[in-house]
């Protein structure tokens, strides 16, 4: 058996281990004891605890699956879901729905905050490929420049310091209520209740994930150049459009539900390319069960440290990021 394979054994047994030991740990144990003769605990344990590390394993994944994307899109170990903006849109997006006091309806069974979310980071991707000149340019030569990863890279900054600066301005305009729901919502965090949440945001992470499988031996040749690619038979153009679009929904449907949490596309990635090696056959599902676990793990601290009140994971993540972001760039990996 490789050595590759054992770790990803290894990561596999983690996983399972964080979905099935951590809904037992919160402000107060659960034992399997309660589970099994205590309603009141088995309660908390099935509409609290179960489903809020689902949507933490399942967000986690599908944020760290987006980073390698980009990571890998790029060629920029600092790249992440908020490189180009998608999820500054889809925050801006779901802020829309909750200072228009729509936060609670639902269409066809779909949250508002979700649809906002998700038509936010539809705007910013549209967005993106209009400022990069993607969809615009008309000659070979400007189709080539459109398409190349730093004119993308760029028009995904200035996208995400436009919906950054909206955010703002709605916060501004928002009352005292409304800007509170806002700012805590923009913290990000699973504190979800039934499985409700889950279910929303499972669709787009699941559709996001089989367009980025189907497309995984690109990502391998995206390492090497575009042009090299392009000899090796890949459609540049349409698989970068595709894999952009496939992480776009999927980080709408995780923003939706969750908020934006950063540093999770960015850490996990990175780290699994050392541990994992830069096969994204092997990649594409370590990053999977690495940022399910680092998301499940980092919610049980922000819901335990300061017991009885709760930290947003989003705080958590964020103040695990700056030290990583130091780490990384005093290395000479990249």
């Amino acid at each position: 058996m490789s050595f590759i394979l054992q770790k990803l054994l290894i990561l596999t047994a983690l996983s399972i281990l964080s979905i099935v030991a951590l809904p037992f740990i919160g402000m107060e144990l659960i034992s399997i004891d309660q589970l099994l003769t205590d309603s009141f605990h088995r309660d908390i344990f099935l509409t609290l605890r179960l489903p809020r590390v689902l949507t933490a394993f399942l967000a986690g994944g599908g944020l760290a699956v987006c980073g390698l994307v980009f990571q890998s899109l790029f060629r920029n170990p600092m790249a992440d879901p908020y490189t180009l903006g998608i999820a500054s849109g889809a925050s801006f997006g779901a802020a829309a729905v909750i200072l228009s006091g729509a936060a609670g309806a639902a269409l066809l069974g779909v949250p508002a905050t979700a649809i906002g979310a998700l038509c936010g980071a539809g705007l910013s991707f549209t967005l993106v490929l209009a400022f990069s000149g993607v969809i615009t340019a008309s000659t070979a030569g400007r189709r080539a420049a459109a398409s190349s990863p730093h004119t993308i890279l760029l028009a995904g900054i200035a996208v995400s310091f436009f919906f950054s600066s909206l955010l703002m301005f709605l916060q501004y305009m928002s009352d005292m209520r409304e800007s509170f729901h806002i700012v805590r919502w923009l913290m990000g965090g699973v504190d979800v209740f039934g499985y409700k949440p889950l279910l929303t945001m499972l669709p787009f992470v699941a559709v996001g994930l089989i367009l980025i499988t189907s497309n995984v031996t690109a990502l391998d040749h995206f390492l090497t150049g575009d042009d090299v690619a392009q000899t090796r038979g890949v459609r540049v153009r349409l698989s970068r459009g595709l894999l952009l679009c496939a992480a776009s929904v999927t980080v709408g449907g995780v923003v939706s539900v969750c908020g934006p949490i950063c540093f999770v596309g960015m850490m996990v990635p990175h780290l699994c390319r050392g541990l994992f090696g830069a096969s994204h056959k092997i990649l594409l599902p370590a990053c999977l069960m690495a940022g399910g676990v680092f998301l499940s793990v980092c919610d049980a601290l922000a819901r335990t440290v300061a017991a009885p009140a709760e930290i947003p994971v989003g705080v958590i993540t964020a103040l695990l990021g700056g030290p990583f972001l130091v780490w990384v760039s005093r290395s000479r990996r990249f």
